[in-house]
């Protein structure tokens, strides 16, 4: 599978695990979890064929590691960033004393008055890389990153969990814990 193959079917899979998976006939468990060969199945229904050897290089290869299989290997859920009403069952985790946030100047004046929110989804995203957060905020234009004060957040009452592939999750940053705006 070439990259530009590995993208595409990475978007799909996303999709469809984190925020469609009615479109093709998958019901996801509470956790998110799907069987594989249901996905397969109604990925091929609509005309999307993927292999099995092919879903397991896309999630082998992606560097953001959004996917991920149960222990047996017969069920796969996205490991976060979903608009579906999922609970990933992440346990409660001590973040690094500061996260970092990836995003645009256009976003700033909102944040400014209502800090981080989870929009569509059902956490904020946050890094503990600054490196990792200023590729999310290229995304959508130049990036500006904010750094969070999550031992403060932490110390005040926050709950912090971490996904799989390392994605710092919370229910909401509010602007007095946030610097670089």
């Amino acid at each position: 599978m070439n990259d530009a193959q590995l993208i595409t079917t990475s978007k799909r899979l996303s999709y469809h695990l984190r925020h469609a998976p009615e479109k093709i006939g998958l019901e996801p468990d509470a956790a998110g979890w799907v069987e594989v060969a249901a996905l397969l199945a109604g990925l091929g229904g609509a005309g999307r064929a993927v292999s099995r050897a092919e879903l397991d290089e896309v999630v082998a290869r992606n560097d953001k590691r959004r996917f991920e299989f149960d222990e047996s290997g017969t069920r796969i859920r996205a490991s976060q960033g979903h608009s579906i009403d999922v609970e990933l069952d992440y346990p409660r985790s001590t973040p690094p004393d500061l996260l970092f946030h990836g995003t645009v100047a256009a976003a700033l004046p909102s944040i400014r008055i209502e800090g981080l929110k989870p929009m569509r989804r059902h956490d904020v995203h946050l890094s503990a890389l600054h490196d990792t957060a200023v590729r999310v905020g290229s995304r959508r234009g130049k990036p500006v990153v904010l750094t969070v004060d999550s031992a403060a957040m932490q110390r005040d009452g926050y709950e912090f969990r971490v996904s799989t592939n390392g994605v710092w999750l919370v229910a909401g940053v509010p602007p007095d814990y946030l610097s670089g705006l």
